[in-house]
């Protein structure tokens, strides 16, 4: 038995119509890849689901099918304003391409197919490029040793500081010496005197001598013993 014949109305089933969409959308797409392939043609297919989800087929980029679409059939898909833009994003396209040509021609790639005229402008370009590196380079040179320079003014500042600081110190550990000594000497009861050499004045020196009388009697006593040995 032959199927029968659907009727061509929309199914209220929400289930029944979501496996029909998929069923259908999947046969739509493979029609239209089938016609690109079998007849050369462009083809261009956006489906739109209830829910919003888009489905799309195009065998080339679709704004230049939208573009033959709007000169063949004559109707406009945007305003002036739109095709100006349209012609601004070409432009821009095209010298992006020109600067990416140069771009490699500068790094010394694609040269074959340029006549000695072309390869003049490139090198000049090149010598301008180099005098201007080692322009910026110098630039660079002096700023760093400037900033050095600076650094060890600043590094010397504090280590002079401490270097006073020190002296300082000293100065007032040697001042409290002499003051301790000084102190000391005084309440020892004593003064220091010049030297002998010192404008040839004589130091005033006292002696106090007290004899031990008990030493000297023994001594005595010892030496008349001595004599009288002698004498016998």
């Amino acid at each position: 038995m032959g199927r029968g014949k659907i009727e061509i109305k929309r199914i209220e089933n929400s289930t029944n119509r979501q496996v029909t969409y998929s069923k259908r959308k999947n046969g739509i797409l493979k029609k239209a890849r089938e016609i690109t392939v079998l007849c050369d043609a462009d083809v261009s297919l956006v489906i739109f689901s209830s829910t919003g989800k888009m489905n799309e087929y195009c065998s080339s980029p679709l704004i230049k099918q939208l573009d033959r679409y709007q000169k063949a059939s004559g109707n406009k898909l945007w305003d002036a304003k739109h095709e100006y833009l349209s012609a601004e994003v070409d432009r821009v396209k095209k010298e992006n391409d020109n600067m990416q040509i140069e771009l490699r021609h500068l790094k010394g790639e694609d040269l074959t197919p340029l006549n000695p005229r072309e390869l003049i402008p490139i090198e000049a370009a090149l010598e301008d490029g180099l005098v201007g590196v080692k322009a910026k380079i110098k630039e660079h040179r002096r700023a760093l040793e400037k900033k050095t320079r600076m650094l060890e003014e600043e590094n010397k500042r504090p280590i002079a500081k401490l270097q006073q600081v020190e002296i300082h110190g000293r100065g007032e550990m040697d001042t409290g010496a002499n003051n301790g000594y000084n102190n000391q000497k005084a309440a020892d009861g004593t003064r220091d005197y010049p030297s002998h050499n010192d404008n040839h004045h004589q130091v005033p020196f006292a002696f106090q001598m007290q004899p031990i009388q008990s030493n000297l009697t023994t001594a005595t006593t010892t030496t008349n013993n001595n004599k009288y040995q002698l004498l016998d």
